[in-house]
């Protein structure tokens, strides 16, 4: 019976998984964990506390791989702003190799300075949600500064208002 008990909350948690999102991956695996544990210990407390030490292990991976994602989007917006001379606009797209979070839209600098630690820009940039001619598009502000021979990402706003606090 345990093991009919634990391919049930498997095939649940499953479907729960696929039907929810990246959001409710960690509590998914945290309940599949913790059934499974508590059916096979006969201990119920040892289940909750493997389920919750899984949940939290996934829900921080899920979000560092979110966080890397969110990055390589800034990064590749960053480094077009830093081509771009005031008034330039281009094109964008990020592909990531898992088919999660990818972007396009385009880049406009609208200002450039100089500050005593960095030489900066400020942009406009669009995010277009999907890939049909009559996608709606949504427009950000940030900025973006010179390290080194590279531009990078010099704005918090922006950020948390699209991507959250995974930033």
């Amino acid at each position: 019976m345990s093991a009919r008990l634990v391919l049930v909350a498997l095939v649940c948690a499953g479907v729960s998984a696929a039907m929810s999102g990246c959001a409710s991956i960690g509590a998914a695996s945290g309940a599949v964990a913790g059934v499974a544990t508590g059916a096979v210990t006969a201990n119920p407390a040892v289940g909750i506390g493997v389920g919750i030490a899984v949940q939290a292990a996934t829900d921080e991976a899920v979000n560092r791989y979110m966080r890397v994602m969110h990055q390589e989007q800034q990064d590749a917006i960053a480094s077009l702003v830093g081509d771009l001379p005031v008034g330039g606009s281009q094109p964008w797209r990020v592909k990531h190799r898992l088919p999660i979070e990818n972007g396009h839209g385009e880049v406009r600098v609208t200002r450039a300075f100089d500050t005593a630690l960095a030489s900066c820009k400020e942009f406009a940039f669009s995010v277009v949600d999907g890939d049909k001619p009559d996608a709606t598009a949504d427009w950000f502000t940030a900025s973006a500064c010179r390290q080194g021979t590279v531009w990078k990402w010099a704005s918090a706003e922006p950020a948390v208002e699209r991507w959250g606090t995974l930033q």
